[in-house]
């Protein structure tokens, strides 16, 4: 898996069009924070209404798909339940990407723009992140490229330990 990144604004998202963006929807952050609440801005609530009317909670194991277009440069929109941000840890976050994982590969998806559970609250390290997204694709060849959507310093950190890491592979 190739791994790109890309900045948490619209304008940035508008030039990042895939088949799908992914994010993660808690329980108890309303409105909707980080990748999830720019998407519901741009939908004009579509988002807050679901959670709203009951539709979707923002549970662990929820899984809310909407149309992106026209209003967004993808086709679909894959919004995950992480459950509660103070519940959240590592373990939460291996078993959502997981089935982010999953659901990808059902969509026949080979590359999509993800916020990576957690990311946009400080929950896990940049650095931690990838590496047990990495893990958990290994053998997986169905996902060729995904684009982070993170910050600027969360770019800089996982390059870096991307580096050091292909470092002491060639070292074993």
């Amino acid at each position: 898996m190739e791994l790109r990144f890309t900045r948490p604004s619209l304008r940035r998202l508008d030039l990042a069009g895939t088949e799908v963006l992914v994010a993660g929807m808690s329980t108890d952050e309303r409105p909707l924070h980080g990748l999830a609440g720019l998407v519901d801005w741009r939908l004009c609530g579509k988002l807050s209404s679901a959670l709203g009317s009951g539709f979707a909670s923002g549970r662990r194991g929820e899984v809310l798909m909407v149309p992106g277009r026209p209003k967004l440069p993808f086709d679909k929109v894959v919004l995950f339940g992480i459950g509660a941000v103070k519940e959240f840890n590592e373990h939460v976050y291996r078993v959502v990407v997981e089935q982010v994982l999953a659901t990808l590969e059902g969509l026949r998806v080979r590359s999509a723009v993800v916020e990576l559970p957690g990311r946009h609250f400080g929950a896990i390290a940049a650095e931690r992140a990838a590496d047990i997204l990495l893990e958990l694709c290994a053998g997986r060849p169905e996902h060729d490229v995904w684009t982070l959507v993170d910050d600027a310093e969360a770019e800089r950190a996982i390059a870096q330990h991307l580096v050091q890491e292909r470092r002491r592979q060639r070292h074993l």
